[in-house]
């Protein structure tokens, strides 16, 4: 895949350069933010090959790319030219509160997730180690390793800082500065020393509050908020000539002073407080929340709102040493979704989903699920329906056995380890029993409620194998309503499969046919609308009044030519007939720089398809019959 391309083309859609306030990434997805969201072309934001989905949810529009998705990332971020986690509050667009906090819960932990990922990884390994004798808690090499995962964690303070400020818009730097000060080693001991002697600690003859703030939360989120309206008052306030010193000096003294006497413990007693209640709630209903959470998760990734329940168990687990309730079930949740996934893949007859399937199931199991939930959980639904009964078992059992989970992680297969904790393996092993539950009950779920039906509602018997029907044939099923694409450019016809492009040849963006241009202008294949001209134009996306979806991609790697050589005749929206001119091309002044010329025209909806095949070869015209796509 093309990742310039893929992101040029994203970038268009969402309404250019100019709509974008705001761009990060996470696992599987760009969130962008815009500044008139409807200027973004959603459906063919969708229908553009490289994109599983698009979700508009939280005051984020996030297309969902899958594992590739930094890939894509980087050329966009190299157009728009922001910094990656430019606030969304510059956004003229107004969110209601529930879009903000999702929104801004969302900038704030995307951010640090690769570092706590892999913390809780190394973790991980470390308990694997431990747990079978390879290494022991009182050896140098485990000691290292250990203070290296719990970096992230003891100055997780900072790393949200560092997200906080560029969310809330403010110096990432002095924001820093503040969670230094939560967790400089002289306040540490002020702190030890005050709750042995009982004698407070004060600033300005007002009491500090003795609470410890390494792996916290809460306080510093408050505390970049509240400096983030600091920061412009002392901006104001100071003389221009020396503000540059009295800018910073006003806000760190302002907001540390506020923040050590009211904002850090207002943050520490309200995490006490979540910790606390879920204590209790363990207490009485220990299964509730897992089952729900177990069950809702997919629903939760769908519209991005998991982001806002993350942070939960990152808190359980700061505060009590462990969560009982987020990534148990959030596992479950994962492990059903793989599970779901793989049941399509065992029961479909259709190669292309069962290689969607098996691919984007492992990816599910070992903990990102995006690319399992939009390319086939959603698309198929009772998938959906079954990873979501069978996490909801899983979360079940892990409730009622009160699994803890010690070292957080994508939760997965690849993070099993984070369950090793103070009973050994008793946590891991009722984690294991978890995700079997949910792997088991949605394998079985999916593989009886999926079924492929043809439009007349029967059960399909699957596609014929490419290459083994006849001319006769083909024009036989023409008469019962094959879908006919005609040549667009007079060439000679190739196999698809014989494309030096593993992208066109393995056929990751459709079925379809090839051919070598002999002539400078290319003419529509079908009769519909064009939907799209890249803006390099050596690409035109159209759809035939039949539903048909066609990709025309003149040349391999030629978006590397940024438009040279190449002149569209049509722009989106327009009307086109079989014949009509729709693009020039100078093909020997591409040919002299070494790109290769093939041409490969792709029904990019090929799974909405029985069949699809090549009816010709060797030397076609425009207007010749060379693609036959069948419901």
């Amino acid at each position: 895949m093309n990742y310039n391309e893929l992101g040029a083309v994203i970038l268009d859609l969402v309404g250019g350069k100019d709509n974008v306030t705001g761009l990060t990434h996470c696992a599987t997805r760009l969130r962008f933010n815009l500044k008139n969201e409807g200027l973004a072309k959603t459906d063919q934001i969708k229908e553009t090959p490289g994109v599983l989905g698009v979700v508009s949810k939280g005051g984020q529009y996030q297309i969902i790319i899958g594992n590739d998705v930094s890939h894509v990332f980087r050329p966009i971020m190299d157009v728009v030219k922001l910094e990656e986690f430019n606030s969304a509050l510059k956004s003229e667009e107004k969110k209601g509160l529930g879009s903000k906090f999702i929104d801004t819960i969302t900038g704030i932990f995307t951010p640090i997730l690769p570092a706590i990922t892999a913390a809780g990884m190394i973790k991980a390994v470390l308990s694997i180690c431990t747990a079978f004798g390879w290494l022991q808690t009182t050896d140098s090499t485990y000691q290292v390793i250990n203070f290296m995962a719990d970096a992230a964690f003891y100055f997780l303070p900072v790393l949200l800082a560092n997200s906080a400020a560029k969310k809330f818009n403010t110096n990432p730097y002095l924001a820093m500065m503040i969670g230094g000060i939560l967790l400089h080693p002289n306040f540490v001991s002020m702190v030890t020393a005050s709750k042995e002697t009982g004698e407070a600690i004060r600033l300005f003859g007002l009491p500090v509050y003795n609470a410890s703030y390494s792996s916290s939360v809460i306080p510093i989120i408050l505390a970049v908020w509240f400096m983030s309206y600091v920061e412009p008052i002392a901006d104001r306030i100071s003389p221009k000539a020396i503000k540059f010193f009295t800018k910073p000096l006003i806000t760190i003294l302002v907001s540390g002073t506020v923040t050590l006497l009211a904002i850090g413990p207002v943050g520490f007693i309200i995490s006490s407080w979540i910790s606390n209640g879920i204590n209790l709630l363990n207490s009485y209903a220990s299964w509730l929340v897992p089952t729900l959470l177990g069950g809702l998760f997919p629903i939760f990734v769908m519209t991005g709102t998991h982001y806002g329940i993350i942070p939960i168990g990152i808190n359980n687990r700061m505060t009590m040493g462990y969560d009982t309730l987020v990534y148990p079930a959030n596992l479950c949740s994962n492990i059903a979704q793989g599970a779901a996934t793989f049941a399509v893949a065992v029961k479909t007859k259709q190669e292309n989903i069962r290689e969607l399937a098996y691919s984007t199931g492992i990816t599910a199991v070992c903990g990102i699920t995006e690319p399992a939930l939009f390319g086939v959980n959603i698309r198929f639904k009772t998938p959906l329906i079954a990873a979501c009964i069978g996490g909801a078992f899983g979360g079940l059992y892990t409730g009622l056995m009160g699994v803890r989970n010690f070292a957080g992680g994508s939760p997965g297969l690849m993070t099993l380890a984070g369950y090793i904790g103070d009973d050994t393996f008793r946590h891991l092993i009722h984690a294991s029993i978890g995700a079997t539950i949910a792997f088991v009950i949605a394998f079985i779920v999916s593989y009886i409620l999926y079924k492929e039906k043809n439009n007349d509602g029967t059960e399909s018997k699957g596609k014929q194998e490419e290459g083994k029907q006849d001319q006769k044939e083909n024009q036989d099923r023409l008469s019962l309503g094959g879908i006919k694409i005609c040549s667009p450019v007079q060439g000679t016809l190739v196999d698809l499969k014989d494309v030096n492009d593993p992208t066109f040849a393995q056929e990751i963006l459709g079925k379809g046919a090839a051919i070598i241009p002999e002539d400078n202008t290319f003419y529509s294949p079908i009769e519909g609308e064009v939907v799209m001209v890249f803006n390099t134009e050596h690409a035109i996306g159209l759809k035939s009044k039949d539903g048909a979806e066609i990709l025309i991609h003149v040349g391999l790697d030629t978006v590397n030519l940024n438009g040279e050589h190449y002149h569209a005749l049509v722009k989106a929206g327009d009307k086109v007939r079989v014949g009509d001119p729709i693009l020039e091309v100078e093909l020997e002044a591409i040919k002299e720089k070494g790109y290769d010329l093939v041409t490969p025209i792709l029904v990019t909806n090929s799974n909405d398809f029985q069949d699809i095949a090549a009816t010709n070869d060797g030397s076609v015209n425009p207007g010749d019959q060379i693609i036959l796509a069948f419901h």
